[in-house]
């Protein structure tokens, strides 16, 4: 409703709603990369996501469209890797329209040896910067997982990245 409380047309709502895809796909996109390592997977994800918050639109864009399109984005990555029952873990990381430095990929491969939901936790804590309150809403458990998976996930990391990092100045 606009101020006055007037209904708003359906161009008005289409125009906001390509404003939210246009200010949210990068960060979409880079959330997803992080949780699939692939990028046609995380392209998939977030076009998925798209659409999925278009059909909620009305609903959802006088409050968090982005936290929205977080949880959703999560929860269609948790049913792909639930669908699966395993993950493929792969030894190189596959061509992506993407540039990035040798650190980054690195992280990708090392965040791909994690569980799945470690790496949610990881990335929405460290890399989006959400709260574990907000983390803990996105993937719809409690706070006190937020932190296990979190603190797992991490002490995992850390050997990971540490010898990644000890190979490369030698």
């Amino acid at each position: 409703m606009r101020p006055g409380g007037s209904v708003q047309t359906k161009d008005e709502d289409d125009a906001a709603y390509v404003e939210f895809v246009d200010a949210s796909r990068s960060t979409l996109l880079a959330y997803a990369w992080l949780l699939t390592g692939e990028g046609s997977a995380a392209e998939d994800l977030v076009q998925e996501t798209f659409v999925r918050v278009y059909v909620r639109w009305r609903k959802v864009r006088d409050g968090q469209p982005l936290a929205y399109g977080r949880k959703v984005l999560s929860n269609l990555h948790t049913d792909r890797w639930r669908s699966r029952r395993r993950e493929v873990l792969r030894g190189e990381v596959p061509e992506t329209a993407y540039t990035c430095d040798p650190m980054t990929t690195d992280l990708v491969r090392a965040l791909q040896r994690l569980s799945p939901r470690e790496r949610e936790c990881v990335v929405l804590r460290h890399y989006l910067d959400l709260s574990e309150k907000e983390t803990a809403a996105t993937l719809a458990i409690s706070v006190g997982s937020v932190k296990s998976y979190t603190s797992k996930g991490l002490a995992g990391l850390r050997p990971l990245l540490a010898v990644t990092e000890v190979e490369r100045h030698v």
